[in-house]
């Protein structure tokens, strides 16, 4: 579904002395997407001279259906409230927000949103201001708040947005760790947890609304946050860090300068297809800081953790990956770490060498070191300091490299959010492309810094090093990622492994084949062995080989978060489709070419499941838009497609 965005609000006029409550006039501050399907309203407890304020958001089809009944609003500064006592001024005119940008990756290249923006003014019992600036989009909302004062330094206390969740709603939520690296649980009911990551995703009861609530365009001046529950479970509030991330450094709380704005609070709104397409965490983010970016080129890597825990000491294992990459046509491979101690034949410059003489570019694994940092893997502060970085790319823009890897962040507080900045900003400055890893959910840096070409933030592939676990949840995790992780940005979950690391698969290799289209990074490690890639079938090597990273345009096919999930992904004048499912059973599907554009033929290249868990079968077909194919899927399998524009 696409939409095109316009906005009509619905304002009374506020005047002095017109003797009308302001009850009444606060709840005409509406805001409607253009479609009218997404309404957003400002609403009041009681009599609302004072009082409490709140958002309400619907989704109206054939009638209207509240979605979010009730966001609670206000913040605590270390010298002011504003939550209880706050007093309504007026409501600004509408503004129309136009933004249009060409993305360098991400699911989609050219993008454009507009909104009606209106910003409503309040004050405290002090007199002193807050504003709320209020967005509707066809795919979703935003707000934020905003300290208008010309000057002053303040701690943000608490923030008291909470999000009331009807007690009947479906949720995907993700357990919070520093590292954002749990599985997402379906619950049909409000299950109390401490603390819960975002993005979140929720299902209206017994309808095809729903909504995914994260954050955008955070910045030095906050904190990254979560979501707590602790007191009621269908009620999720925003909290900040906890005191003791990072082994205790840096404060939860955020420090600011005024004037100030808060991040964006984002609610993206619509049926799973607006879902999973939607771009609006980036759309409501910062423009790009970087002028020039003709060097920021993703693609894909070799990767020798996965196979070889400790395989860069190795300098016969790092050329076996280098060779890897030359021979699959990839444009990187990844020295993670270890690289400091690396013998048997070469060292890192060595390597460095070797790596340049296939044609091929290294990327290079970094601690990101510190008190916050628990983690004694070498070399330690590299990152850490401007001088240190300045020193550190230098030196390897001069020995060939192009990316860092930078690890094991671990805390979204304020100071270290300024720490990932400032290595993107440094990085920038040399050239350099940035992979985090131990590390944040995106919030819109993509957009910002380009550069930023990708996050872990997943539980990835490298779990089934870790424990036994990731076995058996990995198809239903796989299945969930696309309609919540995967949608806010870049997903360094590592994929496409077919032989086995220390625990087995029990997804296919039609599923795994499937995970270089479904799972989008623009930095996307294939961490199979070499042997695992040499030994596939012509057609799935072949498609390895050509499969890109950074997509024209996506579109949702088919799905269910935590059943299936089948993406079709544009570049250049060709599709590329990845199914998988995490069914027990063995399923037949019908695939349908509905995203292709009317009138055009193409030359369909179908590798899906073959007779057991490590074999394919291949189709070579002639489809359009009314096409449709039916095939077989092994449980817990997929399958990957590849169409080129046909002329005979």
């Amino acid at each position: 579904m696409k939409f095109i965005v316009k906005y009509f609000i619905a304002l009374l006029t506020i005047t002095a002395g017109i003797g009308i409550p302001t009850a009444v006039l606060a709840q005409q501050v509406q805001v409607q997407s253009p479609n009218n399907n997404i309404s957003v309203e400002l609403l009041c407890d009681g009599e609302c001279t004072t009082g409490n304020w709140y958002l309400s958001v619907s989704k109206a089809d054939a009638e209207e259906t509240v979605l979010i009944p009730r966001i609670d609003l206000g913040l605590i500064r270390s010298n002011q409230d504003f939550t209880n006592d706050l007093t309504f001024l007026k409501a600004g005119e509408q503004t129309t927000i136009t933004d249009e940008y060409t993305a360098v990756h991400g699911k989609s290249k050219e993008r454009k949103n507009t909104a009606h923006e209106v910003v409503a003014q309040f004050e405290n019992a002090d007199k002193a201001r807050i504003n709320l600036n209020i967005r509707a989009y066809n795919d979703g909302l935003a707000f934020r708040y905003e300290f208008p004062e010309r000057s002053g330094s303040y701690k943000v206390m608490d923030e008291l947005t909470a999000y009331h969740i009807p007690d009947s709603t479906k949720r995907w939520l993700q357990p919070w760790n520093p590292a954002n690296e749990r599985i997402y649980d379906e619950m049909l009911d409000g299950s109390v947890q401490r603390d819960w990551g975002i993005p979140a995703l929720f299902n209206t009861k017994d309808t095809d609304f729903w909504y995914l609530i994260h954050e955008g365009d955070l910045g030095r001046d906050y904190a990254g946050t979560k979501l707590r529950n602790e007191n009621d479970g269908n009620v999720y509030k925003l909290a900040f860090p906890d005191s003791g991330d990072a082994r205790g450094t840096g404060i939860p709380e955020p420090e600011i300068e005024l004037p100030w704005k808060s991040p964006w609070r984002i609610v993206i709104v619509g049926d799973l297809e607006t879902i999973v397409e939607s771009t609006l965490v980036q759309d409501v983010s910062e423009p790009s800081k970087i002028e020039n970016t003709d060097w920021i080129k993703p693609g894909i890597a070799s990767w020798n953790y996965w196979s070889h825990n400790h395989g860069t000491k190795d300098y016969q294992v790092v050329k076996k990956f280098a060779d890897l990459a030359a021979e699959m046509g990839w444009p990187y491979t990844l020295l993670d770490w270890e690289w400091d101690a690396m013998s048997n034949g070469g060292d890192l410059e060595d390597a460095a060498a070797y790596i340049d003489s296939l044609g091929v570019k290294p990327w290079i694994w970094y601690n990101s070191g510190g008190d916050h940092n628990w983690v004694p893997a070498t070399p330690k502060d590299r990152m850490l300091t401007h001088e240190n970085r300045v020193e550190t790319f230098n030196k390897i823009k001069e020995m060939g490299f192009v990316g860092v890897k930078v690890d094991f962040f671990e805390s979204e507080k304020q100071h270290m959010i300024n720490y990932y900045l400032d290595i993107l900003e440094d990085a920038a400055d040399f050239e350099i492309m940035v992979n985090f890893h131990g590390s944040i959910v995106p919030r819109g840096w993509a957009r910002t810094y380009p550069n930023f070409m990708s996050t872990e933030a997943v539980r990835g592939a490298e779990w089934y090093n870790n424990t036994p676990e990731l076995t058996t949840t990995a198809p239903p995790h796989n299945t969930t990622l696309p309609f919540t992780r995967n949608v806010v940005g870049p997903m360094d979950y590592t994929p496409v492994t077919f032989t086995n690391s220390q625990n087995p698969h029990i997804t296919s290799y039609g599923h795994e084949l499937a995970l270089s289209v479904v799972f989008e990074s623009a930095i996307q490690h294939f961490a199979d062995r070499p042997e695992g890639y040499y030994r596939l079938p012509d057609a799935p090597r072949s498609f390895l080989k050509d499969v890109p990273v950074a997509w024209d345009e996506t579109c949702f096919v088919d799905g269910y978060p935590g059943k299936l999930a089948v993406l079709a992904r544009k570049k250049g004048e060709n599709w590329y489709v990845g199914g998988i499912h995490s069914d027990s059973r063995d399923i037949n599907y019908t695939l349908n070419f509905d995203f292709l554009p009317e009138g055009q033929e193409y030359k369909l290249t179908l590798i899906s499941d073959g007779e057991h868990d490590t074999a394919f079968n291949t189709r070579y077909l002639v489809v359009d838009q009314s096409s449709t194919v039916d095939f077989f899927l092994l449980r817990r399998g997929g399958f990957a497609a590849k169409l080129e524009l046909y002329n005979d």
